[in-house]
């Protein structure tokens, strides 16, 4: 798990189950004003590489034909008549016309890093209710997918970074692991030098403005998932008067520094995986054969770790499962209650000498399909965050957090303190210690947090509603698992989220689902 960070696992859940479109093209005026732009819509073509590979999005269910195009925006927004470059979006039209359509509903799934072009057809029959009203659109942000991608390692290379080792323990493999950041970083400057100083969140922020001008719309009408809260919020700070209706679902926390987050992520990780053992722990033998106890399964978990410290396990040839990507599996395995299972039989496979299961769930975590490929998700988390986070950590801050981290999760805290070191020695400054989402003057924001989530823990909703100010953060609680709570199916949660987007009806702030 070595490129955890307080935004990376947003959108992790939704890599394992990509399967969606991309690119057209864009026209506009030819004075060089972006906002003046026309979009070209066309059908999409199958996703790119870099937004993880596979097959065109298919009509969704209920009828609906996915379209995409490229949108102009500057490069460097403090020349917004300078050099421009693309931003791909998909949408699929309303069901409802004439004067039921309130506009253009604008989606963020997280990451940063995660492709909306390819994530929202795989979820878009979720969000039929929400269609009645809005056309629904995602997008690539800039350095994601097919918005000018950030480039870092090759395939190969990246298969040998993933099975180094995460959680140096002497000066030897400090030194390794230090150096596979550095050639990491130094990939990235050499293939993609020109667009890194341009990624950051606040970039994108202004690119949802223009979005929202050229579909159209006098407000921003947004539904924002982990990173994308935070993408939300910044947007409120920049932008309050332009805020529409907005929801906000598994909140990042936006007062920590990357310090703070991180040690939140490894108690949030424990959490969920101490919800799975209780949980497994209740069934019968035959559907949990991984530990009599909870305690026996963390204690089991703990000593399958240690023993791959010492010797990996056959993965998938000619590659093996280490401490690190068996690290990974799990916490991808915890993003979704529906995946729990797989946990469990990875884990009792891993305990009979077979890595496969675990290992393909690593490569989820990090964006690789099964022909080899890698999607540039991690190189765009990796260059958003270090663009965003002003903080750069030494080995010794690391050695002094050590502690506290390995208190918060037995599991999780080294990977997740040695993740601290990842924009080291990154070519560009970071922005600030966090982003600013104070929107004086906005309307209500919907700020729902679940409290078996594990990447963006659930203190962080309270903190987002706070932070955004008086009379705009509406927080809802649901009592549940997994990542994300609107996609859990949950009727108390769907129809607070349903009734403000579509009808808007705020709900009582407080107000408790599940």
């Amino acid at each position: 798990m070595p490129y955890a960070s307080r935004k990376r696992t947003a959108a992790l859940l939704t890599t394992a189950v990509l399967a969606a479109g991309a690119l057209t093209a864009c026209g506009g005026d030819e004075d060089g004003d972006v906002r003046k732009q026309s979009l070209e819509w066309e059908d999409c073509p199958a996703p790119s590489e870099a937004q993880g590979g596979g097959a065109s999005p298919s009509p969704l269910p209920r009828g609906g034909d996915w379209q995409c195009a490229t949108m102009r925006a500057p490069l460097d927004w403090s020349e917004p008549e300078g050099e421009t470059i693309g931003i791909e979006l998909i949408r699929v039209r309303s069901t409802g016309g004439g004067k039921s359509r309130i506009g253009s509903l604008i989606f963020n799934f997280g990451g940063p890093g995660g492709s909306g072009v390819t994530t929202l057809p795989a979820f878009g029959p979720e969000y039929e209710t929400l269609r009645t009203r809005y056309d629904l659109v995602s997008f690539d942000p800039r350095g994601v997918g097919r918005s000018e991608p950030v480039e870092c390692e090759t395939a190969s290379r990246l298969d040998a970074f993933f099975q180094k080792d995460g959680t140096p323990d002497d000066a030897q493999e400090r030194a390794e692991y230090k150096q596979g950041l550095l050639d990491f970083n130094e990939a990235c400057e050499d293939n993609s030098g020109e667009v890194l100083p341009h990624v950051r969140t606040t970039d994108a922020a202004r690119d949802l403005d223009l979005m929202r001008e050229v579909l159209g719309d006098d407000k921003l009408y947004y539904f924002g998932v982990s990173y994308g809260t935070e993408l939300g919020g910044v947007y409120a700070h920049l932008f309050p008067k332009k805020v529409g209706r907005a929801v906000f679902d598994a909140v990042v926390d936006p007062t920590q520094d990357p310090e703070q987050g991180s040690l939140g992520q490894a108690r949030g990780f424990q959490r969920a995986l101490d919800n799975f053992a209780e949980d497994c722990a209740s069934k019968p033998q035959e559907e949990c054969p991984i530990g009599t106890d909870a305690d026996d399964i963390k204690e089991r978990i703990t000593q399958l770790l240690a023993d791959l410290e010492e010797r990996s396990l056959p993965g998938i040839f000619p590659r093996r499962l280490t401490e690190t990507a068996a690290t990974g599996g799990i916490a991808q395995s915890l993003y979704s209650q529906d995946f729990w299972p797989y946990l469990t039989q990875a884990l009792d496979e891993a305990y009979d000498g077979d890595g496969r299961t675990l290992l393909a769930l690593a490569d989820s975590m990090n964006g690789r399909n099964q022909s080899g490929e890698y999607s540039n998700m991690v190189a765009a988390n990796t260059a958003i965050n270090c663009s965003d986070d002003k903080p750069r950590y030494t080995v010794a801050d690391v050695q002094r957090v050590l502690p506290r981290f390995r208190e918060a999760s037995p599991v999780f805290g080294d990977y997740l303190a040695w993740s601290m070191l990842n924009c080291a020695d990154w070519p560009v400054a970071g922005a600030a210690d966090h982003p600013d989402v104070s929107a004086p003057g906005a309307p209500p924001i919907l700020v729902i947090g679940n409290t078996g989530d594990p990447a963006t823990p659930y203190e962080g909703a309270r903190r987002m509603a706070e932070a955004l100010g008086p009379g705009v953060g509406v927080q809802i609680t649901y009592r549940g698992e997994g990542h994300g709570a609107y996609d859990s199916g949950d009727t108390c949660v769907q129809d607070a989220v349903n009734g403000y987007l579509l009808d808007g009806k705020v709900p009582r702030s407080g107000t408790v689902c599940g």
